[in-house]
Protein backbone atom coordinates (compact mmCIF):
# COMPACT_ATOMS: atom_id res chain seq x y z
CA UNK A 1 0.00 0.00 0.00
CA UNK A 2 1.36 3.56 -0.76
CA UNK A 3 1.51 5.89 1.57
CA UNK A 4 3.11 9.54 2.39
CA UNK A 5 5.76 10.28 4.32
CA UNK A 6 3.78 12.22 6.95
CA UNK A 7 1.65 9.33 7.31
CA UNK A 8 4.79 6.87 8.06
CA UNK A 9 5.77 9.60 10.92
CA UNK A 10 2.26 9.45 12.39
CA UNK A 11 2.28 5.54 12.44
CA UNK A 12 5.82 5.64 14.13
CA UNK A 13 5.01 8.21 16.77
CA UNK A 14 1.57 6.34 17.46
CA UNK A 15 3.75 3.22 17.50
CA UNK A 16 6.21 4.25 20.36
CA UNK A 17 3.00 5.20 22.41
CA UNK A 18 2.89 9.16 22.08
CA UNK A 19 -0.18 10.65 23.38
CA UNK A 20 0.20 14.69 22.52
CA UNK A 21 2.68 16.63 20.88
CA UNK A 22 3.42 20.08 20.75
CA UNK A 23 4.17 22.99 18.54
CA UNK A 24 2.73 25.34 16.20
CA UNK A 25 2.56 24.55 12.21
CA UNK A 26 3.93 26.14 9.23
CA UNK A 27 4.93 25.40 5.99
CA UNK A 28 7.68 22.80 6.40
CA UNK A 29 5.60 20.02 8.59
CA UNK A 30 2.19 20.87 7.54
CA UNK A 31 1.79 17.44 5.96
CA UNK A 32 2.62 16.25 9.36
CA UNK A 33 0.06 18.40 11.19
CA UNK A 34 -2.54 17.26 8.64
CA UNK A 35 -2.22 13.46 9.63
CA UNK A 36 -1.97 14.17 13.44
CA UNK A 37 -5.26 15.27 13.31
CA UNK A 38 -6.60 12.12 12.22
CA UNK A 39 -5.01 10.21 14.78
CA UNK A 40 -7.31 8.94 17.36
CA UNK A 41 -4.30 8.34 19.65
CA UNK A 42 -2.29 11.73 19.55
CA UNK A 43 -3.82 15.31 20.04
CA UNK A 44 -1.49 17.69 18.63
CA UNK A 45 -1.53 20.77 20.55
CA UNK A 46 -1.06 24.51 19.55
CA UNK A 47 1.30 26.73 21.88
CA UNK A 48 2.15 30.88 21.25
CA UNK A 49 5.36 29.88 21.59
CA UNK A 50 7.99 27.11 20.68
CA UNK A 51 9.62 27.49 23.85
CA UNK A 52 6.68 26.71 26.09
CA UNK A 53 6.20 23.61 23.40
CA UNK A 54 9.59 22.35 24.63
CA UNK A 55 8.99 22.91 28.16
CA UNK A 56 5.20 21.16 27.59
CA UNK A 57 7.26 18.40 25.92
CA UNK A 58 9.24 18.10 28.87
CA UNK A 59 7.05 17.81 31.62
CA UNK A 60 4.56 15.16 29.95
CA UNK A 61 8.74 13.26 29.94
CA UNK A 62 8.79 13.99 33.35
CA UNK A 63 5.43 12.57 34.56
CA UNK A 64 4.06 10.17 32.45
CA UNK A 65 5.17 6.85 30.52
CA UNK A 66 5.09 8.43 26.88
CA UNK A 67 7.98 10.74 25.72
CA UNK A 68 7.53 14.33 25.51
CA UNK A 69 7.22 15.48 21.62
CA UNK A 70 7.32 18.45 19.77
CA UNK A 71 6.59 18.98 16.26
CA UNK A 72 8.28 22.20 15.00
CA UNK A 73 9.10 24.52 11.91
CA UNK A 74 12.87 24.74 11.30
CA UNK A 75 14.73 28.08 11.89
CA UNK A 76 13.28 30.41 14.11
CA UNK A 77 10.94 27.42 15.61
CA UNK A 78 14.31 25.34 16.38
CA UNK A 79 16.06 28.61 18.55
CA UNK A 80 12.51 29.81 19.73
CA UNK A 81 12.78 25.84 21.58
CA UNK A 82 16.21 25.86 22.48
CA UNK A 83 15.97 26.65 26.11
CA UNK A 84 13.50 24.03 26.89
CA UNK A 85 15.39 21.65 24.66
CA UNK A 86 18.76 22.91 27.04
CA UNK A 87 17.30 22.23 30.01
CA UNK A 88 15.79 18.64 29.23
CA UNK A 89 19.21 18.26 28.21
CA UNK A 90 21.23 19.29 31.00
CA UNK A 91 18.42 17.81 33.45
CA UNK A 92 18.66 14.42 31.69
CA UNK A 93 14.91 14.50 30.20
CA UNK A 94 13.90 12.45 27.35
CA UNK A 95 12.63 14.36 23.78
CA UNK A 96 11.81 13.82 20.67
CA UNK A 97 12.02 16.86 19.11
CA UNK A 98 10.66 16.52 15.14
CA UNK A 99 11.34 19.69 12.77
CA UNK A 100 10.20 19.82 9.22
CA UNK A 101 13.06 20.80 6.56
CA UNK A 102 14.08 22.61 3.34
CA UNK A 103 12.71 20.55 0.16
CA UNK A 104 16.09 18.68 -0.47
CA UNK A 105 15.22 17.59 -3.78
CA UNK A 106 15.78 20.89 -4.87
CA UNK A 107 18.65 22.93 -6.34
CA UNK A 108 17.32 26.17 -5.09
CA UNK A 109 19.39 27.74 -2.94
CA UNK A 110 18.71 30.05 0.25
CA UNK A 111 15.30 28.15 0.86
CA UNK A 112 13.23 29.82 3.88
CA UNK A 113 14.65 28.75 7.11
CA UNK A 114 17.96 26.63 5.93
CA UNK A 115 20.58 26.51 8.14
CA UNK A 116 22.36 23.74 9.70
CA UNK A 117 19.86 23.23 12.62
CA UNK A 118 21.83 19.77 13.16
CA UNK A 119 25.25 21.36 14.39
CA UNK A 120 22.35 24.53 15.85
CA UNK A 121 21.19 21.51 18.26
CA UNK A 122 24.45 19.62 18.61
CA UNK A 123 25.50 21.15 21.99
CA UNK A 124 22.21 20.17 23.83
CA UNK A 125 20.43 16.93 22.54
CA UNK A 126 22.12 13.35 22.52
CA UNK A 127 21.67 12.68 18.73
CA UNK A 128 20.17 14.50 15.63
CA UNK A 129 19.03 12.36 12.38
CA UNK A 130 17.91 13.78 8.53
CA UNK A 131 15.38 11.44 6.87
CA UNK A 132 16.58 11.54 3.30
CA UNK A 133 14.23 8.64 2.40
CA UNK A 134 10.64 7.85 2.33
CA UNK A 135 11.39 4.15 3.97
CA UNK A 136 13.93 5.36 6.53
CA UNK A 137 11.04 7.60 8.33
CA UNK A 138 10.02 5.20 11.23
CA UNK A 139 13.19 3.19 12.12
CA UNK A 140 14.47 6.37 12.29
CA UNK A 141 11.65 7.81 14.97
CA UNK A 142 12.38 4.38 16.60
CA UNK A 143 15.91 4.52 17.35
CA UNK A 144 15.47 8.42 17.88
CA UNK A 145 13.31 6.70 20.75
CA UNK A 146 15.76 4.29 21.82
CA UNK A 147 18.48 6.88 21.87
CA UNK A 148 16.36 9.13 24.10
CA UNK A 149 15.97 7.25 26.65
CA UNK A 150 18.95 4.62 26.65
CA UNK A 151 21.62 5.38 29.30
CA UNK A 152 20.96 9.16 30.73
CA UNK A 153 18.18 10.29 29.16
CA UNK A 154 17.79 13.23 26.78
CA UNK A 155 16.41 15.09 23.51
CA UNK A 156 16.88 13.70 20.24
CA UNK A 157 16.06 15.77 16.99
CA UNK A 158 14.94 14.01 14.21
CA UNK A 159 14.51 16.72 10.96
CA UNK A 160 12.08 15.11 8.17
CA UNK A 161 12.38 17.46 5.10
CA UNK A 162 9.37 18.59 3.13
CA UNK A 163 9.86 16.71 0.19
CA UNK A 164 10.00 12.79 2.32
CA UNK A 165 6.39 14.29 4.07
CA UNK A 166 5.01 14.85 0.66
CA UNK A 167 6.84 11.84 -1.03
CA UNK A 168 4.40 8.63 -1.32
CA UNK A 169 5.30 5.32 -1.84
CA UNK A 170 4.89 1.56 -1.24
CA UNK A 171 5.33 0.89 2.54
CA UNK A 172 5.72 -2.75 2.00
CA UNK A 173 6.03 -4.72 5.79
CA UNK A 174 5.29 -1.95 8.11
CA UNK A 175 8.34 -1.96 10.38
CA UNK A 176 7.42 -3.33 14.17
CA UNK A 177 8.58 -0.81 17.12
CA UNK A 178 10.65 -3.29 19.28
CA UNK A 179 12.82 -0.48 21.38
CA UNK A 180 13.39 -1.58 24.86
CA UNK A 181 15.90 0.65 26.24
CA UNK A 182 19.36 -1.74 27.56
CA UNK A 183 21.07 -1.13 30.19
CA UNK A 184 24.44 -2.51 31.54
CA UNK A 185 24.74 -5.21 33.83
CA UNK A 186 25.91 -4.51 37.38
CA UNK A 187 28.75 -5.15 38.94
CA UNK A 188 28.64 -8.04 41.35
CA UNK A 189 31.67 -7.64 43.11
CA UNK A 190 30.89 -3.99 43.77
CA UNK A 191 27.98 -4.29 45.14
CA UNK A 192 28.96 -7.14 47.68
CA UNK A 193 31.77 -4.01 48.40
CA UNK A 194 28.93 -1.55 48.75
CA UNK A 195 26.63 -4.08 50.90
CA UNK A 196 29.63 -4.14 52.78
CA UNK A 197 30.61 -0.58 53.61
CA UNK A 198 26.90 0.34 54.59
CA UNK A 199 26.71 -2.20 56.66
CA UNK A 200 29.62 -1.48 59.23
CA UNK A 201 28.97 2.17 58.82
CA UNK A 202 27.36 3.69 61.94
CA UNK A 203 25.66 6.67 60.64
CA UNK A 204 25.04 5.66 56.82
CA UNK A 205 23.12 8.18 54.77
CA UNK A 206 21.44 8.63 51.38
CA UNK A 207 21.08 11.07 48.84
CA UNK A 208 19.28 10.84 45.72
CA UNK A 209 18.34 12.44 42.50
CA UNK A 210 15.45 12.78 40.00
CA UNK A 211 17.03 9.05 38.04
CA UNK A 212 15.63 7.43 41.05
CA UNK A 213 12.20 8.21 40.86
CA UNK A 214 11.41 4.87 39.55
CA UNK A 215 13.46 2.94 42.66
CA UNK A 216 11.51 5.20 45.31
CA UNK A 217 9.80 2.39 47.28
CA UNK A 218 12.86 -0.04 46.84
CA UNK A 219 14.78 3.34 48.45
CA UNK A 220 12.37 3.85 51.10
CA UNK A 221 12.73 0.54 52.21
CA UNK A 222 16.28 0.76 52.18
CA UNK A 223 16.64 3.57 54.29
CA UNK A 224 13.88 2.22 56.57
CA UNK A 225 16.13 -1.08 57.13
CA UNK A 226 19.33 1.07 57.75
CA UNK A 227 17.82 4.09 59.59
CA UNK A 228 19.16 6.41 57.25
CA UNK A 229 18.42 10.00 56.81
CA UNK A 230 17.39 10.85 52.94
CA UNK A 231 18.39 13.92 51.45
CA UNK A 232 17.29 14.40 47.78
CA UNK A 233 18.72 17.00 44.80
CA UNK A 234 16.29 20.06 43.46
CA UNK A 235 15.15 17.97 40.86
CA UNK A 236 14.38 14.80 42.88
CA UNK A 237 12.64 16.52 45.50
CA UNK A 238 9.98 14.46 45.26
CA UNK A 239 12.33 11.12 44.63
CA UNK A 240 11.48 10.52 48.64
CA UNK A 241 8.10 11.83 49.58
CA UNK A 242 8.38 14.07 52.19
CA UNK A 243 5.71 13.07 54.75
CA UNK A 244 8.34 9.75 55.40
CA UNK A 245 9.78 10.28 58.92
CA UNK A 246 13.71 9.74 56.98
CA UNK A 247 13.09 12.34 54.60
CA UNK A 248 15.33 15.44 55.72
CA UNK A 249 15.09 17.89 52.32
CA UNK A 250 17.10 19.17 49.80
CA UNK A 251 20.54 18.73 50.19
CA UNK A 252 22.84 18.48 53.23
CA UNK A 253 25.33 20.73 53.27
CA UNK A 254 25.79 24.76 54.52
CA UNK A 255 22.74 25.07 52.11
CA UNK A 256 20.58 23.30 53.58
CA UNK A 257 17.71 23.13 55.99
CA UNK A 258 18.91 22.12 59.93
CA UNK A 259 17.11 18.61 59.72
CA UNK A 260 19.48 17.77 56.77
CA UNK A 261 22.28 19.34 58.52
CA UNK A 262 21.70 18.11 61.50
CA UNK A 263 20.94 14.78 60.47
CA UNK A 264 24.08 14.29 58.21
CA UNK A 265 26.58 15.74 60.14
CA UNK A 266 27.97 12.59 60.96
CA UNK A 267 27.54 10.67 58.01
CA UNK A 268 30.12 8.35 57.91
CA UNK A 269 28.73 6.31 54.33
CA UNK A 270 27.02 7.93 51.51
CA UNK A 271 25.03 5.68 49.11
CA UNK A 272 24.54 8.39 46.65
CA UNK A 273 21.59 7.05 43.86
CA UNK A 274 21.16 9.17 40.50
CA UNK A 275 22.90 12.59 41.24
CA UNK A 276 25.93 14.29 39.35
CA UNK A 277 26.46 16.61 42.40
CA UNK A 278 26.17 19.09 40.59
CA UNK A 279 26.05 22.90 41.55
CA UNK A 280 22.67 23.70 42.98
CA UNK A 281 22.17 19.93 44.97
CA UNK A 282 25.68 20.98 47.09
CA UNK A 283 25.21 24.36 47.11
CA UNK A 284 27.69 26.00 45.31
CA UNK A 285 29.51 22.43 45.95
CA UNK A 286 29.61 23.51 49.77
CA UNK A 287 28.74 19.99 50.35
CA UNK A 288 30.92 17.44 51.97
CA UNK A 289 30.28 13.87 51.38
CA UNK A 290 31.96 11.38 53.96
CA UNK A 291 34.85 9.62 53.27
CA UNK A 292 33.41 6.42 51.98
CA UNK A 293 31.26 7.34 48.98
CA UNK A 294 28.90 4.65 47.03
CA UNK A 295 27.84 6.27 43.96
CA UNK A 296 24.91 4.81 41.92
CA UNK A 297 24.27 6.16 38.31
CA UNK A 298 23.20 5.18 34.79
CA UNK A 299 25.50 7.45 33.33
CA UNK A 300 29.76 6.74 34.50
CA UNK A 301 30.82 10.19 33.55
CA UNK A 302 29.30 11.40 36.61
CA UNK A 303 31.70 8.93 38.70
CA UNK A 304 34.37 10.98 40.28
CA UNK A 305 33.46 14.49 38.37
CA UNK A 306 32.99 16.98 41.16
CA UNK A 307 33.86 14.02 44.47
CA UNK A 308 36.07 11.34 44.43
CA UNK A 309 33.92 8.06 44.93
CA UNK A 310 34.87 4.72 47.17
CA UNK A 311 32.56 2.59 44.92
CA UNK A 312 30.68 3.41 41.75
CA UNK A 313 28.02 1.25 40.18
CA UNK A 314 27.17 2.28 37.00
CA UNK A 315 23.56 0.59 36.00
CA UNK A 316 19.85 1.59 36.35
CA UNK A 317 18.92 2.95 40.06
CA UNK A 318 15.89 0.80 40.31
CA UNK A 319 17.93 -2.47 39.89
CA UNK A 320 20.80 -2.05 41.49
CA UNK A 321 18.68 -0.69 44.74
CA UNK A 322 16.64 -3.54 44.52
CA UNK A 323 19.71 -6.16 44.50
CA UNK A 324 21.55 -3.65 47.55
CA UNK A 325 18.30 -3.90 49.87
CA UNK A 326 18.12 -7.90 48.94
CA UNK A 327 21.32 -8.55 50.00
CA UNK A 328 21.35 -5.77 53.15
CA UNK A 329 18.07 -7.52 54.63
CA UNK A 330 19.32 -10.95 53.80
CA UNK A 331 22.46 -10.09 55.92
CA UNK A 332 21.22 -8.13 58.97
CA UNK A 333 17.46 -9.10 59.37
CA UNK A 334 16.32 -6.48 61.99
CA UNK A 335 16.06 -3.28 60.58
CA UNK A 336 18.73 -0.50 62.86
CA UNK A 337 15.81 1.12 65.25
CA UNK A 338 15.66 4.99 63.97
CA UNK A 339 13.51 6.77 66.89
CA UNK A 340 16.13 8.95 67.75
CA UNK A 341 16.82 10.01 64.12
CA UNK A 342 13.09 10.66 62.84
CA UNK A 343 12.92 12.21 66.25
CA UNK A 344 15.31 14.74 65.90
CA UNK A 345 13.71 15.43 62.00
CA UNK A 346 10.76 16.11 62.66
CA UNK A 347 12.01 17.81 65.78
CA UNK A 348 14.61 20.20 63.65
CA UNK A 349 11.54 20.58 60.83
CA UNK A 350 8.99 22.03 63.17
CA UNK A 351 11.70 24.41 64.79
CA UNK A 352 12.46 25.46 61.13
CA UNK A 353 8.91 26.39 60.22
CA UNK A 354 8.32 28.24 63.50
CA UNK A 355 11.42 30.90 62.70
CA UNK A 356 9.37 31.07 59.81
CA UNK A 357 6.15 31.39 60.83
CA UNK A 358 6.95 33.86 63.84
CA UNK A 359 8.51 36.79 60.84
CA UNK A 360 6.23 39.56 60.74
CA UNK A 361 5.27 40.90 57.90
CA UNK A 362 2.50 42.97 56.22
CA UNK A 363 2.56 40.88 52.73
CA UNK A 364 2.24 36.88 52.82
CA UNK A 365 4.24 35.19 54.96
CA UNK A 366 5.41 32.31 52.64
CA UNK A 367 5.53 29.33 55.43
CA UNK A 368 1.91 30.44 55.38
CA UNK A 369 1.13 30.35 52.31
CA UNK A 370 2.66 26.68 52.01
CA UNK A 371 1.26 25.59 54.96
CA UNK A 372 -2.51 26.17 53.80
CA UNK A 373 -2.15 25.10 50.47
CA UNK A 374 -0.23 21.98 51.25
CA UNK A 375 -3.86 21.75 53.33
CA UNK A 376 -5.68 21.84 50.48
CA UNK A 377 -3.49 19.84 48.02
CA UNK A 378 -4.69 15.59 48.00
CA UNK A 379 -1.54 13.40 48.18
CA UNK A 380 -1.22 12.73 44.03
CA UNK A 381 -1.47 16.41 43.41
CA UNK A 382 1.07 17.38 41.20
CA UNK A 383 3.11 20.61 40.99
CA UNK A 384 5.43 23.32 39.35
CA UNK A 385 7.61 25.48 39.85
CA UNK A 386 10.10 27.58 37.67
CA UNK A 387 13.27 29.10 38.49
CA UNK A 388 13.48 31.85 41.25
CA UNK A 389 13.52 32.43 44.64
CA UNK A 390 9.85 30.93 45.07
CA UNK A 391 11.79 27.42 43.72
CA UNK A 392 13.67 27.29 46.83
CA UNK A 393 11.11 28.21 48.88
CA UNK A 394 8.80 25.57 47.83
CA UNK A 395 11.85 23.23 48.35
CA UNK A 396 11.83 24.27 51.99
CA UNK A 397 8.02 24.96 52.87
CA UNK A 398 5.88 22.69 50.49
CA UNK A 399 5.97 18.73 51.34
CA UNK A 400 5.10 17.06 48.44
CA UNK A 401 3.91 13.41 49.02
CA UNK A 402 3.41 11.73 45.50
CA UNK A 403 6.30 10.28 44.08
CA UNK A 404 7.56 12.24 40.97
CA UNK A 405 5.04 15.15 41.98
CA UNK A 406 6.99 18.14 41.68
CA UNK A 407 8.71 18.94 38.73
CA UNK A 408 10.62 22.43 38.05
CA UNK A 409 14.08 23.54 35.61
CA UNK A 410 17.03 23.09 37.68
CA UNK A 411 20.56 22.77 35.77
CA UNK A 412 20.19 25.08 32.69
CA UNK A 413 17.45 27.46 34.88
CA UNK A 414 15.60 28.48 32.34
CA UNK A 415 13.07 31.20 33.56
CA UNK A 416 9.54 30.66 32.08
CA UNK A 417 9.19 26.89 32.24
CA UNK A 418 6.03 26.97 35.61
CA UNK A 419 2.87 28.06 33.12
CA UNK A 420 3.26 25.36 29.97
CA UNK A 421 4.46 22.50 32.24
CA UNK A 422 1.63 23.08 34.33
CA UNK A 423 -0.59 22.98 31.14
CA UNK A 424 0.99 20.09 29.90
CA UNK A 425 0.25 18.17 33.06
CA UNK A 426 -3.22 18.96 33.37
CA UNK A 427 -3.60 17.62 29.74
CA UNK A 428 -1.60 14.25 30.57
CA UNK A 429 -3.29 14.05 34.08
CA UNK A 430 -6.68 15.64 33.44
CA UNK A 431 -8.01 13.65 36.95
CA UNK A 432 -5.11 15.22 39.14
CA UNK A 433 -4.95 18.45 41.10
CA UNK A 434 -2.01 20.56 39.08
CA UNK A 435 -0.79 24.05 40.36
CA UNK A 436 1.66 26.20 39.44
CA UNK A 437 4.17 28.25 41.01
CA UNK A 438 5.91 31.21 39.23
CA UNK A 439 7.69 34.50 40.12
CA UNK A 440 6.44 37.24 38.57
CA UNK A 441 9.62 37.67 36.42
CA UNK A 442 9.35 34.03 35.04
CA UNK A 443 5.43 34.86 34.38
CA UNK A 444 6.61 37.83 32.23
CA UNK A 445 8.57 35.25 29.78
CA UNK A 446 5.62 32.53 29.22
CA UNK A 447 3.14 34.08 30.78
CA UNK A 448 0.63 33.98 27.18
CA UNK A 449 0.75 30.45 27.39
CA UNK A 450 -2.43 30.80 29.84
CA UNK A 451 -4.27 31.03 26.83
CA UNK A 452 -3.52 27.49 26.02
CA UNK A 453 -5.20 26.67 29.51
CA UNK A 454 -8.38 28.54 28.48
CA UNK A 455 -8.45 27.67 25.43
CA UNK A 456 -8.51 23.81 26.30
CA UNK A 457 -10.63 24.32 29.72
CA UNK A 458 -7.61 23.42 31.93
CA UNK A 459 -8.57 23.80 35.60
CA UNK A 460 -5.22 24.96 36.70
CA UNK A 461 -3.95 27.80 39.31
CA UNK A 462 -1.04 29.28 38.42
CA UNK A 463 0.53 31.01 41.87
CA UNK A 464 2.05 33.89 40.89
CA UNK A 465 4.93 35.50 43.59
CA UNK A 466 4.52 39.01 43.04
CA UNK A 467 6.99 41.30 44.33
CA UNK A 468 8.26 43.29 41.43
CA UNK A 469 11.81 42.30 40.76
CA UNK A 470 13.82 39.51 40.10
CA UNK A 471 14.00 38.09 43.78
CA UNK A 472 16.69 35.19 43.50
CA UNK A 473 19.29 37.74 41.57
CA UNK A 474 18.56 40.58 43.58
CA UNK A 475 19.03 39.20 47.01
CA UNK A 476 22.48 37.27 45.48
CA UNK A 477 22.86 40.78 45.03
CA UNK A 478 21.86 42.18 48.30
CA UNK A 479 23.83 40.04 50.26
CA UNK A 480 27.60 40.62 49.26
CA UNK A 481 26.86 43.71 47.64
CA UNK A 482 24.38 45.68 49.36
CA UNK A 483 22.68 46.98 46.93
CA UNK A 484 20.36 45.54 44.09
CA UNK A 485 21.44 46.41 40.40
CA UNK A 486 19.28 45.75 37.33
CA UNK A 487 16.55 43.64 39.01
CA UNK A 488 13.60 45.89 39.60
CA UNK A 489 10.77 45.00 37.16
CA UNK A 490 8.04 47.33 35.14
CA UNK A 491 4.77 47.50 36.71
CA UNK A 492 2.23 44.79 35.50
CA UNK A 493 -1.27 45.29 35.93
CA UNK A 494 -2.09 41.11 36.61
CA UNK A 495 -5.99 41.88 36.65
CA UNK A 496 -5.62 42.73 32.74
CA UNK A 497 -2.97 40.51 31.87
CA UNK A 498 -5.40 37.61 33.22
CA UNK A 499 -8.69 38.24 31.56
CA UNK A 500 -7.28 38.89 28.81
CA UNK A 501 -5.70 35.32 27.90
CA UNK A 502 -9.27 33.70 30.08
CA UNK A 503 -8.28 33.30 33.09
CA UNK A 504 -9.88 33.80 36.76
CA UNK A 505 -8.34 36.54 38.76
CA UNK A 506 -7.89 35.98 42.43
CA UNK A 507 -5.47 38.08 45.19
CA UNK A 508 -3.64 37.17 48.14
CA UNK A 509 -2.46 40.57 49.48
CA UNK A 510 -1.60 39.22 53.36
CA UNK A 511 -1.80 36.58 55.14
CA UNK A 512 -5.99 37.16 56.32
CA UNK A 513 -6.67 36.44 53.01
CA UNK A 514 -5.33 32.92 52.82
CA UNK A 515 -8.24 30.83 53.84
CA UNK A 516 -10.92 32.54 51.19
CA UNK A 517 -8.62 33.24 48.47
CA UNK A 518 -7.95 29.56 48.07
CA UNK A 519 -10.92 28.63 48.41
CA UNK A 520 -12.30 30.75 45.87
CA UNK A 521 -9.39 29.41 43.54
CA UNK A 522 -9.90 25.82 43.75
CA UNK A 523 -13.85 26.21 43.35
CA UNK A 524 -12.74 28.16 39.68
CA UNK A 525 -10.36 25.44 38.96
CA UNK A 526 -12.89 22.60 39.45
CA UNK A 527 -15.08 24.28 37.32
CA UNK A 528 -12.35 23.56 34.87
CA UNK A 529 -11.48 27.31 34.36
CA UNK A 530 -7.73 28.32 34.66
CA UNK A 531 -7.15 30.61 37.49
CA UNK A 532 -4.09 33.46 38.41
CA UNK A 533 -3.51 33.66 42.24
CA UNK A 534 -1.61 36.95 42.77
CA UNK A 535 0.24 36.26 45.71
CA UNK A 536 1.51 39.27 47.57
CA UNK A 537 4.49 37.50 48.46
CA UNK A 538 7.00 38.72 51.32
CA UNK A 539 10.93 37.28 50.12
CA UNK A 540 12.67 39.24 52.62
CA UNK A 541 13.54 36.62 54.69
CA UNK A 542 16.13 34.58 53.15
CA UNK A 543 16.02 30.04 52.57
CA UNK A 544 18.52 28.39 53.99
CA UNK A 545 19.91 28.01 49.96
CA UNK A 546 20.21 31.25 49.27
CA UNK A 547 22.30 31.84 52.51
CA UNK A 548 24.16 29.12 52.41
CA UNK A 549 24.82 29.25 48.80
CA UNK A 550 26.28 32.81 49.15
CA UNK A 551 28.42 32.41 51.89
CA UNK A 552 30.01 29.12 50.22
CA UNK A 553 31.07 31.68 47.43
CA UNK A 554 32.59 33.65 49.33
CA UNK A 555 34.92 31.41 51.19
CA UNK A 556 35.99 30.08 47.71
CA UNK A 557 37.35 33.72 47.03
CA UNK A 558 40.82 34.48 47.85
CA UNK A 559 41.96 37.05 50.36
CA UNK A 560 42.02 40.20 48.65
CA UNK A 561 38.47 39.32 47.37
CA UNK A 562 37.02 39.00 50.20
CA UNK A 563 38.54 42.42 51.96
CA UNK A 564 37.43 43.95 49.00
CA UNK A 565 33.72 42.31 49.41
CA UNK A 566 33.82 43.30 53.11
CA UNK A 567 34.77 46.64 52.34
CA UNK A 568 32.29 47.23 49.74
CA UNK A 569 29.43 45.99 51.30
CA UNK A 570 30.25 47.82 55.03
CA UNK A 571 30.76 51.03 53.36
CA UNK A 572 27.20 50.74 51.48
CA UNK A 573 25.59 49.45 54.75
CA UNK A 574 26.88 52.37 56.50
CA UNK A 575 26.69 55.32 54.31
CA UNK A 576 25.15 54.50 51.32
CA UNK A 577 28.09 55.08 48.94
CA UNK A 578 28.61 53.45 45.95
Amino acid sequence: MKKTGAWLTRYALESIGVTHTFGIPGLHNTPIYDELDQSEQISPCLVTHEVSAAFMADAVSRTTNTIGTLVIVPGAGITHAASGIGEAFLDGIPLLIIAGGIDRSSDNQFQAQDIDHHALLAPITKASFLVENHADIAPTLFEAYRTALEGEPGPVFVEIPINVQLASDDTGKLPIFNAQPTTPAPDMKAIEAAVNMLLAAKNPGIFVGWGAKEASDTIQALATHLATPVATTLQGLSVFPANHPLHTGMGFGPSSVPAAQNAFQDCDCLLAIATRFAETPTGNFGMVPPENLIHVDINPAVFNANYPATITLQGDALEISKILLEKITSRQTIPRNSEVLTQQIASDKRSYRTTWRQHKTDRVNPANFFNALRERLPDDALVACDDGNHTYLAAELLPIHRVGGFISPTDFNAMGYCVPAVNALKLSHPDTTVVGIIGDGAMMMTGMEALTASKYNLGVIYFLFNDGELAQIAQAQEIPYKRKTCTKLGEADWIAFSHAVGCEYVAIEDDSQLQPALDTAFSLAAENKPVVVDVHIDYSKHTAFMEGAVKTRYKRFDRSTKARYLARALTRKIIGSK
